[in-house]
C-alpha cells in the first residue's frame, strides 16, 4: 500500500549524490492542505529527485513514474527484508501474505486465483445497488449543514466491500474501524500508539475473518468469500491466511482510496463552480488524475537499474509520486487546471504495471454512480465551510467537507 519511510539502505545515500536534492516535510501543513506547488517545485529539478525528509530518490514525472511501476527489475519485497519488531507482528502476519506486498510467482497465482472470484461481471452487478445505497444514505442526511464525507463518502463504499464479502453490514462500523487503524501503518510520522492501534485491528480482523470463512467452508452462499474458497487453477486454492489477507487488502486499499476520491471529487466540482453537472467517465477519470488519494507507492531495485538516466542501484528503495506524476506538464498540456472535458488518457491515480489496483473497476463504478445520484438528488450543494484536507500523507483526501443545501442569504 506504501512506503515506510523509515526504511533505509544503508551506506547507498552517496549513491544519489548527483541527484538534485528537495526537503519538504510532509506534515508541514501548506503541504497538507496542497502538495502539488512542492510537486511542481521538485519536477523542476528533474524526473528523480532525492527527498531529504523520506531519505529516497522519488519519481516527479509522468514517464519516470510509470517506467520504474511497469519494470519488472522493481518490485515490492526488499532484498534484505527489515527484522520486524514484536509489537508490529500482528500486522505483518497480515502483509507476508497480501498480494500488494508479494512478487511473482505468488503474486502471480494469488492475482489470478483472486481475479477468478473478484470478476467484471461481479462489479458491474453492483450498479444498482450502489445507487440504491447511495439514495438510502441521501435520504437520511440531516437539514442545514453537514459533513459529506462523513455521511456519504465514508459509510458507501464500506457497505458495499461488506455486501460483496458477505459479511453483516451491521459490521461496517467496526470494519471502518479496523481499516484505519491498519492503514495509519502508512503515514508520514506514524507513532508507537498509531503501531499499536494497527497489530490491535489487524488481530481482530483477522480472527474475525477466519471464523466467517471457517462458516462459508460448510454455509456457501452468493458473496466473495465463498468464491474465494472455491476459486482454484491448476489445482491450486488460497490458503485460508492469503483469503484473510485478501478480504483485509480489498477494504483497507479500496475503501481508504474511494473514500478520498470520492471527497475529493465533489470538493473539486464544487469549487470549480461544477455542480450540479453531467457526470460522465471522462469527468471522473479527470477527477482521478487532478486530485488522486494515494500520492507515494515505492519499489525496491532487484538490479543496477537506469531510470532517465539515473542509475538506481540493486536493493535501493525508490518512491513514486503518483501526485506528482498526474500533473506533468510534459503528459498532459495545462496540468494543473481541471478539464472535465479532458480526453482520458492513462494516469497514475490507481498506479501501473503488476501491482495495478485490482479494485479500480469497483471504485470507478462507485465514484460514476455515486457522483451521478449525489448530482441529481442535491443539486443546489454548496460548501459551507472551507475544506480541510486530513494529516494523512501519502494517502491525500479531506478531513471533513462541510455543505449545505439551504440558499445562501442574500
Amino acid at each position: 500500500m506504501g512506503a515506510d519511510h523509515r526504511r533505509g539502505v544503508k551506506g547507498l545515500s552517496v549513491t544519489f549524490a548527483a541527484l538534485p536534492s528537495f526537503c519538504q516535510d510532509p506534515k508541514e501543513p501548506r503541504f497538507v492542505q496542497d502538495p502539488y506547488p512542492a510537486y511542481d517545485r521538485m519536477r523542476a529539478l528533474g524526473s528523480l529527485v532525492y527527498w531529504q525528509d523520506y531519505a529516497l530518490p522519488c519519481t516527479t514525472s509522468f514517464a519516470a513514474t510509470n517506467a520504474v511501476l511497469r519494470d519488472r527489475r522493481f518490485g515490492r519485497v526488499p532484498l534484505d527484508p527489515p527484522k520486524i519488531a514484536p509489537h508490529l507482528a500482528p500486522f505483518y502476519a497480515i502483509e507476508a501474505h497480501s498480494m500488494l506486498e508479494l512478487e511473482p510467482p505468488r503474486h502471480t497465482r494469488l492475482r489470478g486465483l483472486v481475479l477468478r472470484a473478484f470478476t467484471s461481471r461481479r462489479i458491474a452487478a453492483l450498479a444498482p445497488e450502489i445507487d440504491a445505497l447511495a439514495h438510502d444514505l441521501i435520504d437520511r442526511l440531516p437539514k442545514g449543514e453537514f459533513d459529506l464525507l462523513a455521511q456519504f463518502a465514508q459509510p458507501l463504499p464500506v457497505i458495499i466491500i461488506a455486501r460483496l464479502l458477505g459479511v453483516p453490514e451491521s459490521m461496517a462500523p467496526e470494519l471502518l474501524r479496523w481499516s484505519n487503524a491498519m492503514v495509519g501503518m502508512y503515514q508520514a510520522g506514524r507513532t508507537r500508539a498509531m503501531e499499536d492501534a494497527a497489530s490491535q485491528a489487524a488481530t481482530e480482523f483477522a480472527g474475525f475473518l477466519r471464523g466467517y470463512i471457517d462458516q462459508r467452508r460448510t454455509q456457501p452462499a452468493d458473496d466473495l468469500i465463498t468464491h474465494l474458497i472455491a476459486a482454484e487453477d491448476d489445482g491450486q486454492t488460497l490458503s485460508t491466511d492469503e483469503m484473510i489477507a485478501t478480504c483485509i487488502l480489498l477494504l483497507n486499499a479500496g475503501h481508504e482510496a474511494t473514500v478520498h476520491s470520492l471527497g475529493l471529487a465533489v470538493k473539486t466540482l464544487l469549487d470549480h463552480g461544477l455542480w450540479p453537472t453531467p457526470i460522465t467517465e471522462a469527468l471522473v477519470e479527470e477527477c482521478l488524475r487532478f486530485d488522486p488519494a494515494l500520492h507515494l507507492f515505492t519499489r525496491w531495485a532487484y538490479d543496477d537499474i537506469d531510470v532517465m538516466g539515473v542509475t538506481v542501484p540493486r536493493g535501493a528503495q525508490i518512491a513514486c509520486l503518483l501526485g506528482a506524476a498526474n500533473r506533468c506538464p510534459k503528459y498532459w498540456d495545462d496540468a494543473n487546471a481541471f478539464k472535465p472535458a479532458r480526453v482520458p488518457k492513462a494516469h497514475s491515480g490507481f498506479g501501473a504495471g503488476l501491482h495495478f489496483c485490482l479494485g479500480a473497476p469497483l471504485a470507478r463504478l462507485e465514484l460514476l454512480r455515486a457522483l451521478s445520484v449525489l448530482s441529481a438528488r442535491l443539486p443546489r450543494l454548496r460548501l459551507a465551510a472551507p475544506p480541510r484536507l486530513a494529516d494523512i500523507y501519502h494517502f491525500h483526501g479531506l478531513a471533513r467537507l462541510i455543505v449545505t443545501q439551504d440558499t445562501p442569504s442574500p
